[in-house]
């Protein structure tokens, strides 16, 4: 069934267009719709405009290093690129398709004009992002009964992520702590490589060893007070951020790379990216989103932090925030919510510090006119404050920060720390892939997008900018994940059963004594969908090489489902809501049209603080102010009721 949604143009749209400060540019004057471009097509502007900046400032002799895509078709090695330009290739990425140069400055214009060339940008800086078991419902998903052979027996699996990869892309891993020994005592970490060029894959910084204990931590401290949500998966440590915790977009690519080349050999299923940097360009273009894209058509789940730029140093809301690759479509996006140290989750909020949509990546267009992409994120928000896991040795951040240590223990590879952030919660997000993937290896990474997104649990007081379908709810997922057939392939025909179950599950759990409502829906790009056939019909969009989005056709002031891509009852939103708590993903009060999402009006954009002051008609809260600079790594002082610690970006 197509469902049709029409927008119309209310006089609180009016009032807010006259209170925001930034157009988004939306169709071109000849333009009709607002279809999303393929994959694969070039942008018309084929340089990143902070590229185009430094272009602007260079000397006389300066050298960039740059970041090359080339089309899909072009001839490889590109070895005739360089001569003439004065340049060096310095890494190539095959499988990417991506070579990264140092190019005198004026050099990248001549090769960004050439036409096997797809987008040039500058090689980045990226920095990290600075109880949970019971309060997630990973406990209650570990071990779960089932009938099998019309109940004539009762089955029970433990899950603990056995068998899973999940790689850790970070600041590297101290092998020697406690939590990453499996239960005879050997080293879960099966690889560990170093693309920082430093020559080490130990952890000086700190943070991706608390990151890795939070997604597969052994439990095996405090008697389990603190363990990861797959305490059994093995661990590939990629190493991209440096000493100082800061990284290259190029290191970042060489290691997403070596995940296409060995996943198969260490059967890495699910990637943890608790880092980022500034989302300038679109998704269509930032080399980072494409190589995630490519993972997840090769079948691995990628689960990236939103970032921690919620917030202005007044406490005022900002939003518009979200980082790179969390701006990725095909990405699971994780922003950072509150459980304050408790079990139950009706007190739970998400933190002030998690980074709010949409996501004001870009591009640009032969005429100069910007095209943002405005993707509603973060998909999902998982605890992520004052959370304790593992503290590397002599590491960094508790060096410059002794309070962090948590007085776990004295000894050294048994220390836990306290840390805040995106980053802390991201991992929680991965371990919960592990233990789906776990409990049903043929599940897709589309389906693991969607199963933790329609089991998710929207938090009162919290719009999709905030939270996208709400807080994560491990039990749930698993215990729908488990009813998803097994036997699901390329060629089973769309609107099949998607279940084993005639009926659908009740669409809640009971996690800590208290009752989780699941969202029943789903975010897709400009808006989100609801319906019981989300979980009752297998959809196309659910398969290999697609984009959940990809059910949905937009125009500039419609959205409707793709019925060759999602068939059955499926409902789509017409507004951005703040959730309620009472029920559903769609049970809510409006706080913005979807309809500013498709490009053809003014959204929350960059330089706009919103705020909690000011009304302005449909409950939609609107400030004014100016946003704080890209983001750099540092603790920035997050509190809300005395309870929030630094997030550490």
């Amino acid at each position: 069934m197509k469902i049709v949604k029409h927008y119309r143009t209310v006089s609180a749209w009016l009032t807010l267009s006259a209170l925001l400060l930034t157009p988004c540019a939306g169709l071109s004057p000849a333009g009709a719709t607002a279809v999303a471009r393929s994959f694969s097509s070039p942008p018309a502007e084929k340089m990143s405009p902070d590229l185009r900046d430094a272009l602007r400032t260079a000397q006389d002799g300066t050298h960039l290093r740059v970041i090359v895509q080339f089309d899909d078709d072009a001839p490889r090695p590109h070895a005739s690129l360089l001569p003439g330009l004065g340049g060096v290739a310095l890494r190539q990425f095959l499988k990417l398709n991506t070579r990264l140069l140092s190019l005198p400055a004026r050099a990248a214009e001549i090769l960004a004009a050439r036409k096997e060339v797809r987008y040039v940008s500058l090689d980045r800086r990226i920095a990290p992002y600075g109880h949970i078991t019971e309060t997630t419902g990973a406990e209650d998903a570990r071990v779960q009964t089932s009938d099998a052979l019309y109940g004539l027996l009762t089955t029970t699996t433990n899950l603990d992520g056995s068998n899973i990869g999940i790689a850790v892309l970070d600041s590297g891993l101290d092998a020697n702590h406690a939590s990453f020994r499996n239960a005879l005592d050997f080293t879960r970490i099966v690889a560990s490589r170093d693309f920082t060029g430093e020559g080490r894959t130990d952890d000086p910084y700190g943070h991706g060893t608390h990151v890795a204990s939070a997604a597969a931590g052994n439990g095996q401290i405090a008697e389990g007070a603190y363990r990861g949500i797959a305490p059994n998966a093995n661990l590939i440590n990629l190493r991209v951020l440096g000493a100082d915790g800061a990284g290259t977009t190029s290191g970042l690519l060489d290691a997403l790379e070596w995940v296409l080349n060995y996943r198969t050999l260490y059967n890495i299923r699910v990637i943890n990216l608790s880092l980022g940097g500034v989302a300038v360009d679109s998704y269509l273009n930032d080399p980072v989103c494409q190589a995630v894209r490519r993972l997840v058509d090769a079948g691995v789940v990628v689960a990236a932090a939103a970032g921690n730029d919620g917030k202005a140093d007044d406490g005022t809301k900002i939003y518009g925030r979200i980082h790179s690759p969390g701006n990725e479509p095909s990405a699971i996006t994780v922003g950072a919510s509150n459980s304050y140290g408790t079990d139950a989750r009706g007190d739970d909020t998400v933190t002030t510090f998690s980074s709010r949509g949409p996501t004001r990546s870009y591009w640009t267009d032969a005429g100069g006119t910007r095209h943002y992409d405005n993707l509603v994120k973060p998909d999902i928000v998982a605890p992520g404050n004052r959370v304790v896991w593992a503290e590397a040795l002599n590491n960094r951040i508790v060096t410059d920060h002794p309070e962090l240590d948590a007085a776990v223990s004295t000894y050294a590879t048994r220390r836990m720390m306290y840390m805040s952030g995106s980053s802390m919660a991201t991992p929680v997000a991965a371990g919960a892939a592990a233990l789906l993937l776990q409990a049903n290896p043929r599940l897709t990474p589309n389906l693991v997008k969607m199963l933790l997104m329609y089991t998710a649990q929207p938090l009162s007081g919290f719009n999709m900018f905030e939270q996208g379908a709400g807080q994560l709810n491990v039990e749930g997922a698993v215990r729908l994940g488990r009813l998803v057939r097994s036997d699901l392939s390329a060629s089973t025909p769309p609107g099949a059963p998607l279940l084993t179950s005639s009926a659908p599950p009740a669409p809640y759990d009971e996690i800590a004594g208290g009752r989780v409502n699941w969202s029943q829906g789903i975010i897709l790009n400009h808006t989100y969908a609801t319906g019981l056939d989300l979980i009752g019909r297998y959809q196309k969009v659910y398969g290999a090489r697609a984009l959940l989005g990809d059910a949905v056709v937009e125009t500039a002031n419609e959205q409707f489902v793709d019925a060759s891509k999602m068939s059955g009852t499926v409902a789509l939103g017409e507004n951005i809501l703040t959730s309620t708590g009472d029920s559903s993903l769609a049970v809510g009060n409006i706080f913005l049209s979807t309809e500013l999402l498709l490009g053809n009006g003014i959204v929350i954009g960059d330089g706009i603080i919103v705020g909690d002051g000011i009304i302005v008609g449909d409950g939609i809260i609107v400030g004014d102010g100016i946003i704080m600079g890209d983001a750099r790594l540092r603790a920035q002082s997050v509190r809300i009721n005395g309870d929030e610690t630094p997030a550490m970006e």
